[in-house]
């Protein structure tokens, strides 16, 4: 996932890092790092809105596939039915 609306400043950061007692050997890959950490991580809103709709095309075909499913057992049943019940009336006659 990419950050593109997502900006960290990362010279301010690594100046903010100084002030508070940082020398520059510490501050440069601490900042580096928080930054390479934010743009790996960070999910954007167009992020979630890809993987939404990714969710929720899977949720309606595996709805469509169980309703399938359950309307080919209902008919595979009342036929299986429908033939004990011919075969109980052949037997009682």
């Amino acid at each position: 996932m990419t950050s593109a609306n997502f900006t960290f400043d990362r010279l301010t950061y690594e100046d903010r890092l100084r002030v508070a007692g940082f020398d520059e050997k510490q501050a440069r890959p601490h900042a580096e790092a928080l930054d390479f950490a934010l743009r790996d991580s960070v999910a954007t809103p167009g992020d979630i809105d890809r993987v939404e709709s990714r969710l929720k095309a899977k949720i309606e075909t595996t709805a469509a596939t169980l309703k399938v499913e359950i309307l080919r057992w209902l008919f595979v049943s009342q036929t299986g039915l429908a033939g004990v019940r011919l075969a109980a009336m052949k037997f009682v006659r």
